[in-house]
């Protein structure tokens, strides 16, 4: 069984306005999901002053320290690794299933679905709740990867250490290989999730559906091949929409469905969703920041290669110096959303934050 390990622990910008919504169903105490857009960004309805929340983090803080976040790492990378591997596997059409698993199982940081889990934890729900959701939102982001590899879109060749989805299988299969861990992650996430309330899991499978079409990681993408090159000088704006679409509202939805399908109220899910819509905007600007200071070695994945084809980033717009602020001021961000929660139960979140925040590669 493949266990994997995180590699180590852990300006006024804007975050960019996105629509979210409202359901008429007793099951959901009011939460919003993703079919009628309203047009507002989700704001907490009872801001916490600078002060308490200070206080609060501080303590939140402490707890993590007390964490043992190589524990929970080895913990539950281990589990992910095993239901995936379960779900996908080795069967005919062969080759199909071989290029699926080659990239699905080869390795990776397993972010997404330690968020998914810890968010549904945090919300008082079981892991085994938010596994399906988990190995959905890690099938899909492969799919990503694959995709974006491939000659026609970033025409990589090498990808968390190893060579690329279309180097070792060809770019037919590659595609396929994508399109069926796409197609999977529904089914599997419709099929496999058990004794949830009922009505939770359509809306669940409502946002992952959204996070990855063109209100999301497409439209993020769309966006990004057209600012490439000659067109590469775009603002602050245009840099956030690309990002907040094309990486953050994976990893939102990640946390999303896991307070969902672990019961969380409607005030939790908007305070979780602010959290993760910031750390995934996090995770691109040092995405940004390790792409220009470290090597290919280092990376597991071509350096450099935004450069390479002149495209905007985060360091390029603001300097590394101020780039790496950012960072720091969207963790902060992020972890004061979490101020209201249990900080026992947000151990987790926060140890993920700082992990997003400092990693290496």
């Amino acid at each position: 069984m493949c266990i994997n390990v995180f590699d180590s622990c852990a300006p006024n910008i804007s975050i960019l306005k996105q629509p979210c919504c409202n359901i008429n169903n007793p099951f959901f105490n009011g939460f919003t999901p993703i079919t009628k857009p309203k047009n507002n960004f989700l704001t907490s309805k009872k801001p916490i002053s600078s002060l308490t929340a200070s206080a609060i983090i501080t303590d939140q803080e402490k707890a993590a320290k007390t964490f043992d976040f190589n524990a929970y790492v080895l913990e539950k990378a281990s589990c992910v690794n095993k239901a995936l591997d379960d779900a996908v596997s080795t069967r005919s059409p062969l080759k199909i299933h071989e290029a699926m698993r080659y990239s699905l199982l080869a390795g990776g940081k397993r972010v997404r679905p330690m968020l998914c889990i810890a968010a549904c934890e945090a919300v008082g729900g079981l892991q085994s709740d938010a596994m399906p959701a988990a190995c959905a939102v890690e099938m899909i982001h492969t799919m990503s990867l694959i995709h974006d590899d491939l000659p026609c879109m970033d025409n990589d060749d090498l990808r968390r250490g190893k060579p690329t989805n279309h180097k070792v299988f060809g770019e037919d299969v590659a595609v396929l290989a994508g399109d069926s861990l796409l197609a999977f992650a529904f089914e599997f996430i419709a099929t496999a999730t058990n004794d949830i309330l009922a009505g939770r899991v359509p809306v669940a499978v409502g946002e992952l559906a959204k996070a990855i079409g063109t209100e999301g990681l497409v439209g993020g993408q769309v966006v990004d091949l057209n600012h490439t090159g000659d067109n590469a000088n775009v603002g602050l704006d245009t840099l956030e929409f690309i990002h907040i679409h094309k990486t953050a509202a994976l990893l939102e939805a990640s946390v999303v469905l896991g307070a969902i399908l672990g019961g969380g109220d409607n005030d939790q899910v908007e305070k979780l969703r602010i959290f993760a819509r910031k750390i995934g905007l996090l995770f691109q600007v040092v995405d940004d920041i390790l792409d220009v200071t470290k090597s290919s070695e280092e990376l597991g994945k071509t350096a450099g290669k935004d450069l390479a084809v002149d495209k905007m980033t985060y360091p390029k717009l603001l300097g590394l110096e101020e780039a790496k602020k950012f960072s720091m001021k969207l963790n902060k961000e992020a972890k004061e959303q979490l101020a209201p929660f249990n900080r026992d139960k947000v151990a987790p979140l926060v140890a993920l934050a700082d992990y997003i925040a400092y990693r290496e590669n």
